[in-house]
């Protein structure tokens, strides 16, 4: 059975907030120029409230999101531009459409949200599935080496100011488990104008660059390149992130 949603994607008031503290980065300015590159149909595999869809469709590429969270969903058919992208609420396991895609992506970190071999491969193969014979996978993964998650800490704060709810601060706790790579996370919202505070939860899984080729392999696919960051710099055992260019095996 697919994993369950993390409510800090389902929930609608979380969802309402992702975009506030994610902001449009090096890592959407990546992708499209993937999609621009594509010349053809985009999918969008956890697509999240939608940004770099509808971002996307813009260009006139023809764009489809698909994501398991309804609380994210909605935030995406809300944006302008929304009616160029094909919504669809899904998720990477069990996904089957009849079109073939020359690139599918997923970014935000979304392949960390897989917490077991099992998923991870069936998301993969649907990706497999779902390429045209020379189609391009492309997703991100944080390198573990670099222990991204003893930075996110309650005194590193980010501050937003929202239309509905006034100024926002964002910060989290962690609980990293050694032994299966998965990071819990709370994730904090005090609200400075209404002096009210909500929490929710998620989870990440760290896996080596070997783990993440084992993957892929079981699914069909094979990595061709490898970056370290968002400019395209080769990969190092430092880099901050594992991005990879795959493609089907066969």
């Amino acid at each position: 059975m697919p994993g369950q949603v993390d409510e800090v994607f389902e929930d609608p008031l979380f969802a309402s907030l992702y975009d506030h503290f994610n902001t449009w980065d090096a890592c959407d300015e990546f992708y499209l120029a993937l999609a621009r590159e594509s010349h053809g149909h985009v999918l969008d595999l956890g697509c999240g409230t939608g940004m770099l869809a509808c971002r996307i469709a813009q260009e006139g590429v023809s764009a489809t999101g698909a994501d398991p969270a309804e609380g994210m969903l909605r935030v995406a058919r809300s944006r302008q531009g929304s009616e160029r992208v094909s919504w669809i609420k899904a998720d990477g396991q069990t996904l089957r459409l009849p079109l073939r895609f020359d690139l599918v992506y997923m970014t935000g970190h979304a392949f960390q949200a897989l917490l077991t071999d099992d998923d991870a491969v069936a998301v993969l193969r649907t990706v497999h599935d779902h390429l045209t014979e020379y189609g391009r996978f492309a997703f991100e993964s944080r390198n573990p080496a670099r222990r991204a998650w003893l930075s996110w800490t309650p005194d590193k704060r980010k501050l937003a100011t929202t239309d509905g709810h006034g100024r926002i601060e964002e910060f989290f706790d962690t609980v990293a488990d050694a032994q299966t790579g998965i990071v819990n996370i709370v994730h904090h919202y005090r609200f400075l104008d209404a002096d009210k505070v909500i929490t929710g939860r998620s989870r990440l899984r760290f896996i080596d660059q070997e783990h993440l080729v084992r993957l892929l392999v079981a699914a069909g696919l094979t990595p061709m390149t490898w970056y370290g960051d968002w400019d395209r710099s080769p990969l190092t055992p430092t880099s901050r992130e594992f991005i990879v260019l795959a493609n089907r095996v066969d």
